[in-house]
């Protein structure tokens, strides 16, 4: 399905609604026959996660990192760390981590306490086994278009577009934000896809004019409803990777969803857009981490 040929039927019905929690699960489903092809052949892909302190949104994120990486047929560890635990400690977990052969991803959970350099901790991680693709080789092989692990949430947003026939290939499209999480990863995936990319942020003058201008628009700067429906191009796709908690206590996204609706022909819901594909793609890459570590090539 291309968006030039079903925009205008999509603006008249209203926009095809980018499901994340369908696509999530369709990509998880992917994950486990190739985690069950890994463990006949070799052994099942190993994931460990590092929490430290007692963030209670990171504690129910490695929960459901936990549940999803299991499900997927995956062996699955935490280690947890008090918040007082010195920097030396987090390293060394780190080490120890990358010297184990059974273990195939690592993630840090971010962020870590005040006081704990998070930088120096990700890059400890060996490249290999950085399956939230943080570290600087990670960063430089996504920015030079080599082969090797990407962000799971950029990559979720550009396996959703995949997943419903979204090309981006002669695309305008426009990021907001420039973080390394989504902002510069995603610009470096869709320029490798043939985009034409503008990076906006805190100091863009006129976004709203940049936005109407895009055929593709990516909400991740953390302002609630910051893009306004007349933003919208008539026919563009929204991608709304922002979760904020609107003065009523709902979920809502960095987008007018009601407003932006009314113009786009597909966008993502907050909650359940890109939120759920980030799990998912941590999955996909904790088992390409691991085919590669034990010289299995993997269908597809």
């Amino acid at each position: 399905m291309s968006t030039e040929n079903t925009m205008s039927a999509d603006i008249e019905n209203g926009p095809t609604v980018l499901d994340g929690k369908a696509t999530a699960k369709a990509v998880r489903a992917d994950v486990a026959v190739g985690a069950a092809r890994l463990t006949e052949l070799g052994r099942a892909p190993g994931l460990t996660v590092v929490l430290v302190g007692d963030d209670p949104a990171s504690q129910v994120y490695v929960r459901s990192k936990d549940k999803a990486a299991t499900e997927a047929g995956f062996v699955v560890n935490t280690i947890r760390l008090g918040a007082d635990a010195p920097q030396s400690e987090i390293e060394a977990a780190v080490d120890s981590l990358n010297a184990d052969d059974s273990v195939d991803g690592i993630l840090v959970q971010l962020p870590l306490p005040k006081g704990l350099d998070s930088d120096a901790v990700i890059e400890r991680i060996d490249p290999g086994k950085d399956v939230d693709g943080l570290t600087a080789t990670s960063v430089a092989r996504l920015a030079m278009g080599r082969d090797g692990m990407v962000p799971c949430t950029p990559a979720g947003c550009v396996e959703i577009l995949n997943r419903h026939g979204i090309d981006l290939s002669g695309k305008d499209v426009v990021v907001i934000g420039r973080s390394q999480l989504v902002g510069k990863p995603f610009a470096q995936l869709a320029l490798a896809r043939n985009a034409t990319v503008t990076i906006c942020h805190s100091r863009t003058r006129d976004l709203a004019a940049h936005c109407r201008n895009a055929d593709v628009i990516v909400a991740a700067v953390g302002v609630a409803k910051l893009v306004q429906g007349d933003w919208v191009k008539p026919g563009a796709v929204v991608l709304d990777v922002g979760i904020n908690r609107g003065e009523d206590g709902k979920l809502v996204g960095d987008v007018d969803y009601a407003a932006a609706a009314t113009r786009a022909s597909a966008i993502t819901p907050v909650p359940g857009g890109i939120g759920p594909m980030t799990i998912a793609m941590l999955l996909s890459n904790t088992l390409r981490a691991s085919a590669l570590r034990q010289g299995i090539e993997l269908a597809g």
